[in-house]
């Protein structure tokens, strides 16, 4: 199934993620894909440390910006408008037991969204994300706790880049990047949304039903 969460704050949609995450290992629930839009946050995972920030948690404080503790593996990362946000809640037995292919996958959606709209996104060898000739334009952090994953993937459509300056995106000194610095007619976000949806259950070999989180919680309660 498919929940597409709208603009949502990181603190809300981590609790859903947790949520979904106790009912599908439960057996509750099926396969969960879940898009959002965040507030504007900066998420540390698991390999973050002070040297990922280039400004004072001041400035960071001043610009209204979140910084939040994540269980994901990486660095520091930015959310925020303008930015497609995926979190797939799989149970990765169903999928060959494989964190680094469900990490892969989730690459190659992105890749393939990107080449649908004349962008040219590549891999780096031993660094997990999608980048182009310009910069960095998507991140992958992921958790995977009794088979179960949370966390996922970032695309950027159309971010701030002066908050993306504030860090090194996953502890890199790299630019980040958006879809629409790469095109003369600007992507929007929706359809971005939508195409990533399909690419990446495609690659799954599933076709997402979308549906409400409301209508999954009321299942999981039968």
């Amino acid at each position: 199934m498919h929940v597409p969460l709208g603009r949502l704050s990181y603190d809300a949609a981590a609790e859903i993620q947790k949520r979904m995450h106790a009912l599908r290992v439960a057996g509750l629930v099926p396969d969960v894909l879940f898009t959002v839009e965040h507030d504007p946050v900066f998420t540390c995972g698991r390999s973050a440390h002070d040297g990922s920030f280039r400004v004072a948690a001041e400035d960071v404080e001043r610009a209204g910006i979140a910084i939040r503790e994540s269980e994901r593996g990486g660095d520091v990362t930015y959310h925020g408008p303008g930015q497609l946000v995926a979190y797939p809640i799989l149970d990765l037995r169903l999928y060959g037991r494989n964190v680094k292919s469900h990490v892969r996958s989730l690459e190659e959606a992105a890749l393939r969204t990107l080449e649908r709209y004349g962008v040219a996104g590549g891999r780096r060898d031993g660094l997990p994300g999608v980048w182009t000739d310009r910069g960095k334009i998507a991140s992958v952090g992921v958790s995977v706790r009794k088979w179960v994953s949370m966390h996922g993937l970032a695309l950027n459509v159309e971010i701030d880049a002066s908050h993306f300056a504030m860090i090194h995106p996953c502890g890199l000194p790299v630019r980040a990047v958006s879809m629409n610095d790469h095109l003369d007619v600007p992507a929007r976000l929706a359809d971005v949304e939508d195409e990533f949806c399909r690419v990446y259950g495609e690659l799954l070999g599933v076709r997402w039903l979308e549906t409400s989180l409301e209508t999954v919680l009321e299942a999981a309660r039968v």
